[in-house]
C-alpha cells in the first residue's frame, strides 16, 4: 500500500477541524497509509524548516501560495503518476509565518490550491479532501462531479 505524509506546523485545536480530519483519514485507509505529523511551530521559519525536513520522507509536496495550480483532475493525475512509481511522498503544510526557503527548496513541487491564504488547520482538511478526491477519480468513483 502506497505511504502518503502530511507535515503540518503545529495542533488543530478545534474538533471540528479534527472530526473532518478523522473523516478523510478514514477514507483514505482504503487507498494509501497516509500519516499526520504536528510538528511544533519553531522559534523562526529556519528552526521549523529543519523540522519540517527531518519529518518529510520521499518527494516533497509543499503547499505553498506561489506554487503551481493544479485542477482536481490534474492533482488525481500527479498523484497516480507518484503511485504507480510506487512513490512514498509527503505533504507540508506550514504555519502561518508560512514556509522556510530550504523548505521551498527542497520541494519537488510546489503546490497552491489558490491565491487566497487559509488558516493551517483548514488546509489540512482541504488537502486531505483532495487527495480522496484525487482516488475516487482515479478508481472512476462517483464522487468527483
Amino acid at each position: 500500500m502506497i505511504k502518503i505524509d502530511v507535515v503540518c506546523v503545529g495542533k488543530i485545536k478545534e474538533e471540528f477541524y479534527r472530526a473532518a480530519v478523522d473523516e478523510y483519514l478514514k477514507r483514505l485507509s482504503r487507498f494509501a497509509k497516509v500519516e499526520v505529523r504536528e510538528i511544533a511551530e519553531g522559534k523562526n521559519l529556519s528552526d521549523e524548516g529543519e523540522n519540517i525536513l527531518r519529518a518529510a520522507k520521499g518527494k516533497i509536496i509543499a503547499l505553498c501560495i506561489a506554487g503551481k495550480k493544479f485542477s482536481s483532475e490534474q492533482l488525481a493525475d500527479y498523484v497516480k503518476t507518484l503511485c504507480d512509481n510506487g512513490e512514498r511522498f509527503t505533504f507540508i503544510i506550514g504555519s502561518s509565518c508560512g514556509l522556510s526557503d530550504s523548505v521551498k527548496n527542497a520541494a519537488h513541487l510546489k503546490l497552491s490550491f489558490s491565491d487566497m491564504t487559509f488558516p493551517h488547520q483548514l488546509m489540512r482538511v482541504v488537502l486531505l479532501e483532495q487527495l480522496y478526491r484525487s482516488f475516487m477519480i482515479n478508481g472512476g468513483g462517483e464522487y468527483h462531479k
